[in-house]
Formats: C-alpha cells, sequence, structure tokens
C-alpha cells in the first residue's frame, strides 16, 4: 500500500508538529507558549491540522483553574522506517511520529555485497518487522550509508568502503520499493540526528559526533543542524592525513587516520602483535578462533594484557590528534564519540580525551564535554526516522 500522508500546508503548521513530535501531547494553551502565533491563528491551524488527520484529539488537558483546554498529539498511527547500513552490519527500525522505536531488528552484512544484494536483505528485514509491527504503510523512510552522499538526490558518491554503490540511486530505488518518500544520508550524521533527538545532544546545538567502527566519520551539526557541505562529504576525517609516512588507506592515501584506528586497521594489527609473540593473550585467541575482532582486542585488554591497551591508547591518541583540531576550528559545545569500536571501553575514551585536551587551547576545551553516545545500536535507526519526519512534517 502507497503512503498518501497528509503534508502541512504552511510554516506554522509544520513547526506544530514538529513540537508535538519532540514534546509529546500538548494543550493548545502550552503550544501557545512555544510559538509565536495569536491565539486565533493557533487555534486555526491546529484545527487544519485536526482535518488533515496529521493531528488527533488527546483529552482534556490539566486543569489551571477556569475552562479546561484540550489536548493534541501527532497521529499514532503514523509509522516511519529507519534503515542504518553499516560497513559489516545493518539496522532496521519502525518508530511511531513521535519517534519511539516499536521494532527492530540487526543482522551481520557486508556492504562490498553491493546495494542490490543489500536492499534485498533490508526489504526483507522490513518483512519480519512487518509481522510483529503494525505498519500497514510507511509515512516516510530514512536510509544511512557509510560513505559519502550527494543529499538532494540520495545518491552515494565514491564511497571508499562501498564498490559497487556509486551512483546508485538508492533515493530513487528505495522509494518505489517502499511507496513513500525516502531520504537518504550518510550514517555517521544520522547518528548525529539520533543523538540530537534522543540521546546525550538533546540540548546542544553545535556538536560534534564521531563514529569509530570499521570507517571513522564525523557528525557536524551547527546550529541544530546537520551540515554536510557541499557535496556531501564534510565530516569525512578518515580520511585525514596523521602520518605521511603511514600505511595505505582504502581511500588511495597514505597515512590516513582511518589507515591506523579503523575496525580493519585494528584487527591488522592486532594480527601482527599475536603472530609476533608481542602479545600472548592475542595469540591464544587468534589460534583458538583463526581470526580476530574488535571485541578480542577488547577482552585482552580487560584481562590486562599491555599490548592489546597499547593498541587502544595509540588508536585514541590519533583519533584525539585529528579532533583536536577540529575543536579548535570549529569550538564545539560537546563531542560525542560512538560506533562499535566504543566497545573498546574507558581507555579508548580516555586517551581521546587526553590527546584533545593536551593539544587544544584551553579556551576551547575549558567546559567542553568528550562523552559516550546514549543511543548505541539504535542512534542511527532513531536518527534516520528523524531525518525523514523533518520532511514529511515540512511544507509540500
Amino acid at each position: 500500500m502507497r503512503s498518501t500522508t497528509a503534508r502541512p500546508a504552511n510554516v506554522h503548521q509544520a513547526r506544530l508538529l514538529r513540537l508535538l513530535r519532540d514534546l509529546g501531547p500538548q494543550s493548545r494553551v502550552a503550544l501557545g507558549g512555544q510559538v509565536e502565533l495569536s491565539r486565533s491563528k493557533l487555534a486555526f491551524e491546529v484545527d487544519r491540522l485536526l482535518e488533515t488527520g496529521l493531528v488527533v484529539p488527546d483529552g482534556l488537558a490539566a486543569s489551571r483553574g477556569g475552562r479546561r483546554s484540550h489536548t493534541v498529539r501527532i497521529a499514532p498511527s503514523l509509522r516511519f522506517l529507519g534503515v542504518d547500513i553499516g560497513a559489516t552490519s545493518v539496522d532496521v527500525a519502525v518508530t511511531n511520529a513521535e519517534l519511539d522505536v516499536l521494532g527492530h531488528l540487526a543482522e551481520p552484512l557486508d556492504v562490498r555485497e553491493g546495494p542490490v544484494a543489500v536492499f534485498e536483505r533490508v526489504l526483507a528485514l522490513v518483512g519480519k518487522l512487518r509481522e510483529t509491527v503494525p505498519a500497514e504503510h510507511f509515512d516516510g523512510a530514512g536510509i544511512g550509508v557509510p560513505g559519502p552522499v550527494r543529499f538532494p538526490e540520495g545518491v552515494p558518491v565514491a564511497p571508499p568502503i562501498m564498490p559497487g554503490w556509486n551512483g546508485f540511486p538508492v533515493r530513487e530505488a528505495m522509494s518505489q520499493e517502499l511507496g513513500c518518500p525516502v531520504l537518504v544520508d550518510n550514517d555517521v550524521n544520522l547518528m548525529a540526528l539520533g543523538e540530537q533527538q534522543a540521546g546525550v545532544a538533546r540540548s546542544v546545538r553545535d556538536f560534534l559526533c564521531l563514529k569509530l567502527g570499521t570507517g571513522i566519520g564525523c557528525g557536524i551539526v551547527v546550529g541544530g543542524e546537520v551540515h554536510r557541505g557541499v557535496t556531501g562529504s564534510a565530516g569525512d576525517i578518515g580520511h585525514i592525513q596523521v602520518d605521511p609516512e603511514g600505511p595505505r588507506c582504502s581511500c588511495g592515501n597514505d597515512g590516513c587516520l582511518e589507515a591506523y584506528f579503523g575496525g580493519n586497521a585494528l584487527v591488522r594489527d592486532a594480527t601482527a602483535f599475536a603472530q609476533s609473540g608481542r602479545s600472548a593473550e592475542l595469540a591464544g585467541r587468534l589460534e583458538s578462533a583463526g581470526r580476530l575482532t574488535a571485541e578480542d582486542v577488547s577482552a585482552a585488554a580487560a584481562a590486562g594484557d599491555a599490548a592489546a591497551l597499547d593498541l587502544i591508547r595509540c588508536g585514541g591518541q590519533r583519533t584525539g590528534q585529528v579532533i583536536a583540531g577540529l575543536v579548535s576550528f570549529f569550538n564545539p559545545g560537546l563531542v560525542v564519540v560512538g560506533g562499535g569500536l566504543t566497545g573498546l571501553g574507558h581507555n579508548l575514551l580516555a586517551s581521546i580525551r587526553t590527546q584533545v585536551y593536551r593539544q587544544s587551547l584551553p579556551l576551547a576545551t575549558g567546559n567542553l564535554p568528550i562523552v559516550l553516545g546514549e543511543l548505541g545500536q539504535v542512534a542511527g535507526v532513531v536518527g534516520a526516522a528523524r531525518l525523514i519526519s523533518d520532511h514529511v512534517f515540512s511544507p509540500a
């Protein structure tokens, strides 16, 4: 069934919808305190939203003396789909209009299989979700991919770790499959939106959101809005050079941050430590499983293995080196750290913090929190739902 969701008729209705999304059910009096509209104009716009079905009555508000006000809420039947495609996994979730996650599935996936195979898997997961979550249709879908995206068209552009994806019309293809509006963005931008919507960055308008995984990227939020740059490549910090004599990166350059501390680089160095005898703990894990993972490095560090701890601390220092430059340039109010490699534990965050506080000027870091994200694995899908709801809750 194709979505026929109404759209707000003007900026006032769009503002009201986003307030109801973010604040939950509100009385007309409470809404009036949030928007600069006369009482009659507010009543008119709310009534128009009630007529479209985007907003529904929600009973009587608590009494403040005198006549009690009726509350309204955003239509509980609205459904958004969030898809977060990473290098090695995919998360799919369905939310309501208030962006509460109603159902969530995840499974391993290799993005190098190409867009056709990946989206077959995505649609299969969507089908499974529909078996448990009431969703006859979707009112919109947001999709994140681990590479640069030309945002207006929803097309990946020369993504270094996504062979076969360059120029693939993700937005157009998935809109036809799902029968609803679709927006596509870089996965770390969606993580930033998720943390802004329901995580640690709820009250912050200027912040950086760092994703440490197979790749390394940074969401940049300025004045409450994601900054994507002219061609969609803003925040691609994994390909900032930290050592011109360093190892070759997947992008073709030498010494990029990602070549030092992305997920593949960490496994490469851990394997070398195991094979050289530098780490008995990692050597035992390699012999037992035949290969190492970031989880093995984390477990070895937790067991007190000096070599594993060195890998984490060195990676944190390299990452902090890049973040320190960004902090000095951008002067954010918060740095959020997320992604799979945060499972390496407190030593990683401590190393990043130490390097940033040491290298950046005190004026930029004096009141700068550097913290782990709150939403974990669902940050991307919540951000995807936020992205598409912003689109649906804006004038047609």
